[in-house]
């Protein structure tokens, strides 16, 4: 994922969470804030994954399997918002075992949600 395609200030996460709206499946937790001065600009996501999900180790493996997940969507992810993708504890193992054509299910489960 490209870097102006990241949410990486404190202030853009905390803009989404107070601002914004969420919905959730059982693994993850999407909110999402529509910009106001950039409607046509791409879409920039954050990720939150908590240390409730494993070690350092399965965290920032989870990171690299959603970032990818998220790639592969992004052509049919709604564009001029940002997008904070919240893991839940539980995700590293199904993540793993399953692999990314599952984790891009559930994703794209949450995101048909937003497009509601």
């Amino acid at each position: 994922m490209q870097r102006r395609n990241r949410l990486s200030r404190s202030k853009d996460f905390d803009t989404v969470y107070r601002r914004g709206r969420s919905t959730s499946s059982r693994y993850l937790v999407l909110h999402w804030f529509t910009r106001d001065d950039d409607d046509d600009g791409e879409s920039r996501l954050g990720l939150a994954v908590p240390r409730s999900v494993g070690t350092a180790v399965a965290r920032n493996r989870v990171k690299r399997l959603l970032r990818e997940a998220w790639r592969e969507l992004l052509p049919t992810v709604p564009s001029g918002n940002d997008y904070v993708l919240a893991a839940r504890p539980g995700l590293a193992e199904p993540a793993e075992t399953r692999g990314k054509d599952w984790l891009v299910a559930e994703i794209g489960e949450v995101l048909q949600k937003v497009r509601a």
